[in-house]
């Protein structure tokens, strides 16, 4: 009797011996991971609506593809955290955005937009920016547009240090900001829009900088995506449509997989 309950005892100690050691070992892939909270931020919303089409509006537009992009990222990793800037049609400040990633500890930021031009309605495709110095008119023109967006906050000139939206110097100065983390945003701006070309036959316009507030205070590496012109009839539709936000979200998400798994080497 005493040497079955010696073998008992014996059992058991194993038993708890190899419950605590499966409990220790980390679970493949989340240990060491470098990217654990990715925020993905809808841009505008509420009274802000954007940029427009003709039957679009960009803050619709986007939270359907920040959404998308969000369900994505969870089912293909689903260790990593995702979190909303917003996840209904309501008003966010660029200060709170960029508050949140930074309160959340996020690991990546992803800004979701869609572009305009008064110009044409034939120019079409992606642009991927990083926090920099503008280098062409162009890119200036963009963040001024995305910028405006702190006329319509309370007390802006107090929030944003004066910044003024419509000065060139002013975005200039922006250009400092986001130094540390100016390698890895290049490289994951870099992975989307290969992706876009790649995963969905987009028109790829290129890797940008320039200087956007909702960048500006973000304290990880962070992108603001341009995913086509809403002012270009056939993009508008492409962007309005499921299939197309689906793609899109896709296209993004086959670049976070990139990235994760770089960063992670």
């Amino acid at each position: 009797m005493l040497k079955v309950l010696k073998i008992l005892i014996a059992a058991s100690c194993l038993t708890l011996s190899l419950a605590f050691a499966f409990q220790e070992i980390p679970a493949p892939g989340k240990a060491d991971s470098k990217v654990n909270v990715v925020v993905i931020d809808a841009g505008h919303g509420g009274h802000d609506i954007g940029t427009r089409g003709r039957k679009t509006r960009e803050s619709t537009v986007a939270l359907k593809i920040a959404l998308a992009l969000g369900h994505k990222i969870k089912q293909d990793s689903p260790e990593v955290r995702v979190l909303y800037t917003r996840d209904t049609d309501e008003f966010i400040e660029l200060s709170e955005r960029s508050a949140f990633a930074n309160r959340n500890n996020a690991d990546l930021f992803i800004s979701i937009h869609c572009n305009s031009t008064p110009n044409s309605r034939t120019v079409r495709g992606t642009e991927t920016y990083v926090m920099g110095l503008h280098k062409t008119n162009g890119n200036l023109e963009v963040a001024k547009r995305e910028n405006s967006v702190i006329l319509k906050e309370t007390n802006y000139k107090q929030k944003y240090k004066g910044f003024d939206p419509d000065s060139p110097l002013a975005h200039i100065m922006l250009a400092n900001y986001q130094s540390a983390f100016i390698s890895s945003s290049l490289r994951f701006a870099d992975n989307v829009e290969k992706k876009f070309k790649s995963v969905s036959d987009r028109e790829s316009r290129g890797v940008k900088q320039a200087g956007f507030l909702v960048l500006w205070r973000t304290t990880m590496p962070s992108v603001l995506i341009e995913t086509g012109f809403l002012s270009t009839p056939e993009e508008e539709e492409y962007l309005n449509s499921e299939e197309g936000q689906d793609e899109v979200a896709q296209s993004i998400l086959e670049a976070f997989k990139v990235y994760k798994k770089q960063m992670d080497q």
